[in-house]
């Protein structure tokens, strides 16, 4: 899309309100409004915002930040339509007033990371499927885990409460060119998927962003809380965000299929396997950035707690599905959806590439069920478990050597430094937990 195309758009549709929208290295979405007055100005990237106040972005004396717009996420926003006029987002990278990309930008750094994927011959899809749970909220507005649905796995209307929720959701994801191949109730009560078209690294990053955006913002309309948190009720399953990635060389073909190969996958595939299967542990805190992450990686619960690979076993860390040729591709089952996309698939790529670069061999593939399987039998079969907790995940980031070249030293840092803040204030929090298991014994 070009600056012409986009300013006809908007004077076709009035819209009237302009979002600028960027992402911090948590993945939460910042957003600049601007009048229709000062559109013209912000296309040619000339919207300043104070870098300081984003966490994790930079210190006050070095503050100033630009805003450069990446015409192709222009969309108009269906649900902002009011009185004939309408409210519209474009997504942008940070730079610095010298005109350099700034290294702390999540988007930005992506892109880094595909150029140089992009030197060794390769480009990357990604298809990600993001659950989340619909909830009332109480009297105050506020969100509870109360749900109105007591259904299961596929089931269908009237125990579907969700489903209007989820059809809105669907329709309006559609009307900003999502291409939506499925929807269905998810396995716990409350709990939903809605799975859309896979596309190149960057852009599912910003669909993944975008969608998380209008689930929460069309849940709030029937007055309903959409969560994405892994775990929010102990018990039953929580929420994660199946990663689908695959290589494509620069020619358009599929790097990871071999019709003749085992399995039809290339050996380009199996190293890319290796290398995810070696640095999984080292890569869980972007993954999965949470103290309630964990809470989730527990075995019981369909999600993957162990370093193994299948075609087709659902217990394992890395599943590959079924379809072949230009569908070919992995499935990472680890990642929920409050991480970082952008920062996520920046580690998986490089985590892949670092087993196509260093020609590492598959391990055997695990075909049983690993839930079912003894301590004796996963140490002897040489499965590895996922970190136990976010401690013990960003001591492995710590230690993983592609953590740097994947996130850069500044994103890294700063990352680092938030989440042990965050660990380090739960481990000192009192919780209900504790309070119903000793103030009235001890």
């Amino acid at each position: 899309m070009t600056r012409d195309e986009i300013m006809k758009i908007i004077k076709e549709k009035n819209v009237n309100f302009f979002r600028l929208q960027f992402v911090d290295i948590f993945g939460f979405m910042k957003n600049i409004a601007i009048p229709k007055s000062q559109i013209a100005k912000a296309l040619d990237g000339q919207m300043m915002f104070d870098g300081s106040s984003i966490e994790g972005f930079v210190r006050i004396n070095e503050s100033d930040m630009y805003l450069k717009p990446d015409y192709d996420t222009f969309m108009v926003l269906p649900w902002r339509e009011k009185n004939g006029t309408n409210a519209a987002r474009i997504i942008c990278d940070v730079y610095k007033p010298d005109g350099t990309p700034f290294v702390g930008c999540p988007r930005n750094n992506l892109k880094r990371v595909l150029a140089d994927a992009k030197k060794l011959g390769y480009t990357m899809n990604v298809g990600t499927e993001c659950e989340f749970f619909l909830f009332r909220r109480d009297e105050d507005g506020l969100p509870t885990t109360i749900t109105d649905d007591v259904t299961g796995y596929f089931d269908v209307e009237p125990d579907d409460a969700g489903i209007d929720c989820r059809r809105k959701i669907i329709e309006t994801l559609e009307a900003m060119d999502f291409e939506i191949e499925a929807s269905h109730h998810e396995v716990a009560e409350g709990q939903h998927e809605i799975n859309f078209k896979y596309a190149d690294a960057l852009t599912a990053a910003d669909n993944t962003i975008t969608f998380k955006w209008v689930v929460r913002s069309i849940a709030a309309e029937f007055g309903l809380h959409a969560t994405f948190m892994p775990k929010p009720v102990f018990g039953i399953n929580g929420s994660g965000m199946h990663t689908n990635q695959s290589l494509f060389k620069l020619d358009g073909t599929n790097a990871f299929f071999d019709e003749k190969g085992t399995l039809q996958l290339s050996e380009v595939a199996y190293k890319y396997i290796a290398g995810i299967m070696k640095n999984a542990r080292g890569f869980c805190a972007i993954t999965n950035p949470l103290v309630n992450s964990y809470k989730r990686l527990v075995s019981g619960y369909e999600a993957p707690v162990y370093v193994a690979w299948s075609a087709s076993n659902r217990s394992a860390l890395i599943r590959i599905p079924a379809s072949r040729g230009m569908g070919t591709r992995t499935e990472v089952r680890c990642p929920d959806p409050t991480c970082n996309p952008y920062l996520a698939f920046a580690m998986m790529l490089n985590s892949g590439l670092d087993g196509i670069k260093n020609n590492l061999p598959v391990p055997p593939s695990v075909n049983v069920d690993i839930f079912e399987m003894t301590a004796a039998e996963k140490v002897e079969a040489g499965i590895a478990s996922l970190p136990a907790n976010l401690l013990e995940a960003i001591q492995v980031l710590k230690d993983n050597p592609i953590a740097k070249e994947s996130l850069g030293e500044h994103i890294l840092g700063k990352y680092i430094e938030g989440k042990e803040k965050e660990w380090d204030a739960f481990r000192t929090a009192v919780t209900d937990w504790e309070l119903d298991n000793y103030l009235s014994k001890y």
